[in-house]
């Protein structure tokens, strides 16, 4: 399958797509978001996470490195569970504070700054490559597995009206 690519001229863009994202949503689906400080990595994942139906807000958990919700995906319960690795010293802070076991095959996991985590971050179903690009944002969705596959089989992206 060919990568996913869109030009997000601004945020209702980029919330747009954050929806399409939470409506492919498949638990145990771990999501590694790449890119700059400022690429949009947050404000995609705030987005996804409060279309997936979480109500109330969307911290960045850029200092407490974890944050979760949990949502009703198809009738079923799931943690989506939010990560910023950006602060992260080494990847025993990582193994060390116990997020290992959050991957389980369960939990939706979604990362920022996983290059932080490596090489004890398990591997991601998605890559996400936000990259900034004028005044908005290119995006490449990358699937990696099979869970990655049906998730971007199931993506059905609708930019909004200009």
């Amino acid at each position: 399958m060919q990568p996913f690519k869109a030009y997000l001229p601004d945020e209702s863009a980029t919330a747009a797509l954050g929806a399409a994202l939470a409506r492919a949503l498949q638990p145990g689906l771990v999501i590694y978001l790449h890119g700059d400080l400022g690429a949009g990595k947050t404000a995609l994942t705030r987005a996804l996470i409060q279309a997936a139906g979480h109500r109330g807000t969307v911290k960045s958990p850029t200092y407490t490195l974890s944050e979760p919700y949990r949502v009703e995906l198809d009738g079923q319960i799931v943690n989506i569970i939010h990560y910023d690795l950006y602060r992260m010293a080494s990847p025993e802070e990582f193994l060390d504070a116990g997020f290992r076991e959050d991957f389980d095959g369960r939990n939706i996991c979604i990362v920022e700054w996983p290059e932080k985590g490596a090489p004890v971050l398990p591997s991601p179903d998605v890559r996400v490559l936000l990259e900034v690009s004028g005044l908005g944002r290119e995006v490449e969705l990358q699937a990696l597995s099979e869970l990655g596959l049906l998730c971007l089989d199931r993506l059905a992206y609708v930019p909004p009206p200009a």
